[in-house]
């Protein structure tokens, strides 16, 4: 990148430069657009240009992808598990250099020794100051590459022998009934600023193993992270002899997630924002007669009951809050406490919010980096004006901090839940803390709003426990007990209800939505029987 800025000589180390093209087409780095700039969010200077793609580039990207899905989807699925494998290895390799270059470009922290967890970390000292619990959150949040896409790599590798259908007893003698799945075709995934790279690899290492092509459309203010993924996607499908059309990837804007959105080549379309922006993505899918999958805004909530684990509690409220700046769909924004407890935790948690360090994501102890963007930091200052008409008290933060980079201070709100701000995501470090005196009036207040991505409860009573998850508990797609919102595990589905979308993605039997169905009945005899008894002619 140049002698002037030592900092940034790593970005060679994943093929990045001064000036880049943003578009990796039918095997090809080509580009026709205009050229962007991406920023560092901890200072505002420039990483690096990036010249976006043009909807030509994408139709010239769309042909050659279409062609190469014929190849992808005839080879063996655990054929195509160890392309995926490979794929794998090939970012286990550059785990430092992908890892400093997400803490770089998206702005969440990073703890020295990307994929090194040094000793066994814990959120507290033996006095309960709050010392280890920068590294322990930053540990955390800097193996978002390693956990996400290295492991959804693993996990895909031995899916790929597991893409099983049922066998179905047939009414009709001489006759098998099963299903047989097999490929969409291309699936498309447009992803958010705020897993540059997570994200993309819940759903591409399924759809890759499932027998799809995939076009990436990256987030417009990480280009970086998209070129350098596809850089080593595009390496191991070259090594291989196969076609790079297979992967296609496109740095641009709204164009092209629209013509994404509308191009009955994609039977399925990825998409990962806001509620506003996904709906619109569902719509045009919906008149296509595609299918869409939908990972949209949250508003989680935890609830501490009376008999809750008071520590255990505010530390996992401490991370869930503050966590990537506020920034995670799975942050917690909304929290609910027993008015038996509520000043207790309360002033535990405000006290550990005025301890936390805020600064250079790379620095090493840092806990809270930057939000992403000069705009995330006005929509910051226009909530919080927000919350204070609608009666908001700011316990703790709720300020801009003054320098070059899009700082805030993580924030504690004490406000009446029949206030309508706290039924939007806003899309920061702030927690609305509400009082409850029953657990039905708990979940009846996690319940209230459009989202329903996750939920927690902490309480040491089993029956409490079986309430929250059963039929008339949270509405929410991931509901937790005794640990945070955020930190989803890729065995499970990931995803929520209402205006989260209802989409799933990583595992459990995710890989369904990546796949069509088909139930084949075969007639190994001489008569025809029919179905239902029927008797025709």
């Amino acid at each position: 990148m140049g002698s002037e800025n030592k900092s940034l000589e790593f970005l060679n180390e994943i093929g990045l430069s001064s000036s880049n093209i943003g578009s990796y087409i039918n095997g090809q780095w080509k580009a026709t657009g205009s050229s962007v700039t991406s920023v560092n969010p901890s200072n505002n200077q420039t990483i690096a240009e990036v010249t976006e793609a043009t909807l030509q580039d994408y139709e010239e990207g769309l042909q050659a992808c279409n062609e190469a899905t014929k190849t992808w989807m005839t080879i063996p699925a655990p054929k195509r598990g160890e392309i995926v494998r490979q794929i794998g290895e090939a970012l286990r390799a550059k785990l430092n250099p992908l890892g400093r270059l997400v803490s770089l470009e998206m702005g969440k922290i990073l703890a020295e020794g990307i994929g090194e967890v040094q000793g066994q970390p814990t959120l507290y000292c033996s006095d309960d100051i709050l010392c280890p619990v920068a590294d322990h959150v930053a540990i955390r949040l800097a193996n978002v590459i390693r956990n996400e896409i290295i492991d959804m790599c693993d996990y895909a590798v031995g899916l790929s022998r597991q893409l099983n259908g049922s066998i179905i007893p047939s009414e009709r003698p001489d006759h098998m009934m099963f299903e047989v799945w097999n490929p969409l075709g291309i699936v498309g995934v447009i992803t958010a600023f705020n897993f540059p790279c997570a994200v993309l690899g819940w759903n591409a290492c399924i759809a890759l193993v499932c027998g799809n092509s995939v076009v990436w459309k990256g987030a417009p203010t990480t280009p970086l992270i998209t070129i350098a993924v596809t850089k080593l996607v595009a390496e191991v499908l070259e090594r291989n002899n196969l076609p790079g059309a297979i992967f296609t990837s496109f740095c641009g804007g709204a164009d092209i997630g629209q013509a994404i959105a509308k191009d009955t080549r994609i039977p399925l379309v990825s998409f990962t924002g806001s509620t506003k922006v996904g709906l619109m993505v569902q719509q045009t899918v919906n008149q296509r007669f595609g299918k869409c999958l939908l990972e949209l805004s949250g508003n989680n909530a935890i609830i501490v009951m009376d008999d809750a684990d008071i520590k255990l509690a505010v530390r996992s409220i401490l991370f869930a809050a503050v966590g990537t700046a506020g920034q995670r769909c799975t942050t917690c924004r909304r929290l609910f406490l027993h008015e038996s407890i509520y000043t207790n935790v309360l002033d535990q948690l405000t006290g550990l919010y005025k301890q936390v360090k805020i600064g250079n994501p790379l620095e090493k102890g840092t806990l809270v980096g930057p939000l992403h963007t000069r705009t995330s930091v006005e929509n910051f200052q226009k909530g919080i004006s927000v919350i204070k008409s609608q009666g908001g008290k700011i316990l703790t933060g709720g300020s801009v901090i003054e320098s070059e980079g899009n700082f805030v201070q993580p924030t504690i709100v004490e406000i009446s839940s029949d206030a309508p701000v706290v039924k939007e995501e806003l899309f920061g470090p702030v927690l609305y803390v509400m009082k409850f005196q029953t657990l039905e009036e708990a979940i009846a207040l996690n319940n209230s709003v459009p989202q329903g991505l996750s939920s927690s409860i902490f309480t040491q009573r089993p029956g409490t426990i079986f309430k929250w998850i059963g039929p008339r508990g949270s509405d929410c797609g991931i509901v937790n007990a005794n640990i945070p919102t955020n930190g989803a595990e890729i065995g499970g589905a990931f995803g929520g209800e209402k205006a989260t979308g209802g989409g799933r993605e990583a595992g459990s039997d995710s890989w369904k939505q990546y796949m069509r169905r088909s139930t084949c009945t075969i007639n190994y005899g001489s008569e025809l029987p029919l179905a239902q008894g029927i008797n025709f002619g």
